[in-house]
């Protein structure tokens, strides 16, 4: 048995050993589930699973390192091979080499919050809103609430309780922000991190030929502190992990 197991534990080892079939890696913080899903990874390279039909998904940038660190510390530099990262720098890659097949060009520039705050303010601004009832922060925090939960603005028009809730709120006119903030964002070549995700979603879901390529890619699913997912980044696992069922969380 390789060295690197001897630093597990029983139920660790156990859940590290188990490699086909999906598993769920029920854990108290500090109990060692990123530790597992680390040298699950690499028990799955030295057992000959080709890096590049692994992908790994973490919250932070930081986890994604040090796990590809304890990895290359153990398999050398084929980790570097890896998917791995946050939910949004993977499927940012994705959507660069699909990026056609949804409208964009494969150089799309990505806001972070502040470039989408500032624009959510200048739209605000251009369809004189009042900004006191429309503060920018908010109105881009409902957004970004929306687009995770692959609300639309065609779907958002479908719905009598968002609109009677805005309505309420006195911001009748939030869908004419949340349109037009979308509308900018695509002509400029604009996707914001929310978009990393809806993005995928919709690509995946219209592009049978695609969601077929990536769930033949990735025959293995590994995601880190998955209780953290929201509804966009659920549908992406679940719909990637479909065929193979090898997903582990």
């Amino acid at each position: 048995m390789n060295n690197y197991l001897n630093n597990l534990n029983e139920s660790q080892l156990k859940a590290t050993l188990h490699t086909d079939g999906p598993m769920i890696v029920i854990a108290g913080a500090g109990s060692g589930k990123t530790r597992v899903l680390t040298y699950k990874i690499a028990h799955l390279m030295t057992k000959g699973v080709d890096p590049f039909n692994i992908l790994a998904l973490t919250f932070t940038n930081k986890a994604a390192r040090e796990m590809k660190e304890r990895i290359s510390g153990i398999v050398g530099e084929e980790a570097k091979n890896l998917w791995m990262g946050t939910f949004h720098s993977v499927f940012a890659k994705i959507l660069r080499i699909e990026a056609e097949k949804i409208g964009y060009s494969s150089n799309f520039t990505i806001y972070d919050t502040e470039d989408s705050q500032k624009l959510v303010s200048s739209v605000i601004k251009e369809l004189n809103l009042d900004k006191e009832i429309y503060k920018y922060k908010n109105i881009y925090s409902r957004i970004s609430s929306l687009k995770n939960s692959l609300i639309t603005p065609k779907i958002y028009g479908q719905s009598d309780e968002l609109i009677e809730s805005d309505k309420l709120a006195k911001r009748s006119s939030f869908i004419n922000v949340y349109v037009e903030y979308i509308n900018r964002c695509f002509k400029a070549g604009v996707m914001d991190f929310d978009d990393l995700l809806l993005k995928t979603n919709e690509l995946l879901s219209k592009s049978p030929n695609v969601l077929a390529k990536y769930q033949n890619l990735f025959k293995y699913i590994l995601v880190d502190e998955y209780q953290d997912t929201n509804h966009s980044q659920y549908l992406i696992v679940k719909a990637l992990s479909d065929k193979f069922q090898n997903i582990c969380v």
